[in-house]
């Protein structure tokens, strides 16, 4: 493992870091979003656009993608270290679904002129774009997907329903994955689409969260057409489609926002305890603080692993499974503590919610997005320690053919 950068990458972390420093908002308070700075729906979308679009210009939107495909054509290594000095900035994660999962699947599976023209849009700003993937019956288990797509001249005609589809009430596009052969395994016989969110027979219904936000949506699809035209990859091999965005998702959601462990000890360095002693001074809580400590250490060491193969021309492995776990549960416990810590101080509040109330109500979402805890320690126990994989009974068996399969 290499800690240093290389003489090209430092200069590079140098030109983003004094960027960010000129064209980015600093957080007042740690665990401080975006969403929390522009709290109404309407102020936030104008102002991540205009970052959007600032940071487009400067170059910085899609680094790793080719320029033909709109990108900067820099390396994944320099992706990474950009991320790295953005996230010590308040900047939104509206794009983050566009620019960290659809864009690279577009590059690799559209038409030229489809790259040329959707890709940039989504740089730039102007469009937003959704993942049509989770089903009601159909989480975890992606493949088990019913959703339909059936054929009618040079276009499909999209029946069924999604659900958890981040940002659908206001996306322009969605990246749609629906069942095409229901004589498969259930694995094959789907199909991947771009999906124009303005068509007729689309319903968006929002999702009301405990946290008050509703980001997340249902959407209902009835009798909706779509072109062959923006059908992406081959016919009944979306499952291919689909792996390549969730790999970038598995990237993209590996760094947790949230209270962490800078936000749990300044409150500890502030807050007395019952017997009127700091809550650093306390044995049982300097113990928490130590532990959530080498956690987060131990996941940054994990990401330059990934940065030293990257650094390499290599291909990183599950690693990012790892960070993802890890940060998701231990941003958990900082959430329960921190409100625990707090005592009444933690449920009363004048006006909006404390960083820790937002964390207690936000961080169990972070256990699913992205891969559930239990997805993420069957890739870890197959893929790192060698364990053998779960027994599938469904694996090779037509998809109509398996009992209570909704389709």
């Amino acid at each position: 493992m290499d800690f240093e950068d290389t003489p090209s990458e430092r200069s590079f972390r140098e030109a983003a870091r004094n960027w960010l420093r000129t064209e980015a908002l600093s957080r007042e308070k740690p665990g401080e979003t975006f969403q929390d700075r522009f709290a109404d729906e309407p102020s936030l979308l104008v102002a991540a656009r205009s970052w959007q679009l600032k940071k487009a210009r400067a170059g910085y939107a899609a680094i790793s993608l080719p320029k033909e495909h709109g990108g900067a054509g820099g390396s994944v290594i320099q992706q990474i270290i950009y991320l790295q000095e953005e996230s010590k900035y308040l900047v939104p994660s509206t794009f983050a679904i566009g620019i960290g999962m659809c864009a690279p699947t577009l590059a690799a599976y559209a038409t030229e002129s489809q790259r040329a023209t959707l890709i940039p849009r989504i740089l730039s700003g102007e469009d937003i774009w959704c993942q049509l993937f989770s089903e009601p019956g159909a989480g975890s288990d992606l493949a088990g997907l019913s959703t339909r797509a059936v054929r009618n001249g040079d276009s499909w005609v999209v029946n069924g329903q999604k659900v958890w589809t981040s940002g659908a009430h206001y996306a322009q596009w969605g990246l749609l994955i629906a069942r095409t052969n229901s004589s498969m395994p259930k694995h094959k016989g789907i199909t991947a689409f771009m999906l124009d969110m303005t068509s007729p027979g689309i319903e968006t219904k929002p999702i009301k969260q405990l946290s008050g936000g509703a980001n997340f949506n249902e959407v209902f699809l009835d009798n909706v057409r779509i072109p062959d035209s923006h059908r992406l990859g081959d016919v009944d091999d979306g499952w291919r489609v689909s792996i390549t965005t969730l790999s970038n998702e598995r990237m993209a959601v590996g760094d947790t926002p949230g209270a962490d462990f800078e936000a749990v000890f300044e409150l500890a360095q502030q807050t007395r305890m019952s017997d009127g002693r700091l809550a650093i001074e306390n044995e049982a809580v300097r113990e928490k603080l130590a532990r959530w400590y080498y956690s987060k250490q131990g996941v940054k060491f994990t990401q330059y692993r990934m940065m030293t193969a990257l650094s390499r021309g290599q291909t990183p492995g599950p690693e990012a499974s790892i960070t993802k776990i890890v940060n998701a549960n231990r941003l958990q416990e900082i959430a329960i503590f921190g409100l625990d810590l707090l005592g009444a101080r933690g449920i009363v509040k004048e006006t909006g919610r404390s960083t820790f109330q937002d964390a207690y109500l936000t961080t169990p979402r972070s256990r699913v997005a992205g891969g559930t805890d239990e997805i993420l320690r069957n890739i870890i126990g197959e893929r790192v320690l060698g364990l053998p994989p779960d027994i599938r009974l469904d694996k090779d068996v037509p998809f109509n053919e398996i009992p209570k399969s909704g389709f």
